[in-house]
C-alpha cells in the first residue's frame, strides 16, 4: 500500500466511500473527470463548480474527502482555492490537475498545501491511481 495513502486514511478518511470534488472552469473537462471517476466503485463525485467563489463555497458545503483542483479559473485562482480550504483542519486531500505545470507552479502549489500536482496533458492516470489506492486500503481496514 502507499505510504501516503496509509497516512491520509488514517488522518482523514472516515468510511468506505471517498467523496470526490471537482473544480475546473471547463464544463468537458469536468464531465470527463467526473466519468472516468464513476467507473471506480467506491467513489462518489460530491459536487463540481466552475469558479473560485463556488468552488470555495461549495468545497466547504460538501465536506469532500478529496478535490480535483485546476489553477487557471474565472474570480482568481484555484492556488486561492487551495489556500483557503488548507486552512481548515482535517482539509481535503487535494490533486492539482492543470495545463499550467511549470515548476514555479508546482512549487506555490505544494508549499500552499496540494497533495499531489499532475499535468492535465499526460497525467490524468495519477488521480485514478491516487484514489484506487485510497479506496483500496479503505476496503482492507474495514474487511
Amino acid at each position: 500500500m502507499n505510504q501516503y495513502a496509509y497516512n491520509y486514511k488514517q488522518n482523514y478518511l472516515t468510511n468506505s466511500t471517498l467523496r470526490v470534488f471537482i473544480s475546473d472552469d471547463s464544463k468537458v473537462v469536468r464531465e470527463r473527470i467526473a466519468n472516468i471517476l464513476s467507473e471506480i466503485k467506491g467513489v462518489d463525485v460530491v459536487g463540481e463548480a466552475q469558479n473560485v467563489d463556488d468552488s470555495i463555497k461549495y468545497i466547504n458545503q460538501c465536506n469532500p474527502d478529496a478535490v480535483i483542483l485546476d489553477i487557471r479559473m474565472p474570480g482568481g485562482s484555484g492556488i486561492d482555492v487551495l489556500k483557503e480550504i488548507k486552512r481548515k483542519e482535517n482539509s481535503p486531500l487535494v490533486m492539482v490537475l492543470t495545463n499550467y505545470s511549470f515548476p514555479q507552479y508546482r512549487r506555490i502549489c505544494l508549499e500552499s498545501g496540494a497533495d499531489f500536482f499532475f499535468d492535465k496533458s499526460n497525467e490524468y492516470y495519477k488521480i485514478v491511481d491516487v484514489l484506487k489506492d485510497l479506496i483500496a486500503f479503505t476496503d482492507t481496514e474495514i474487511h
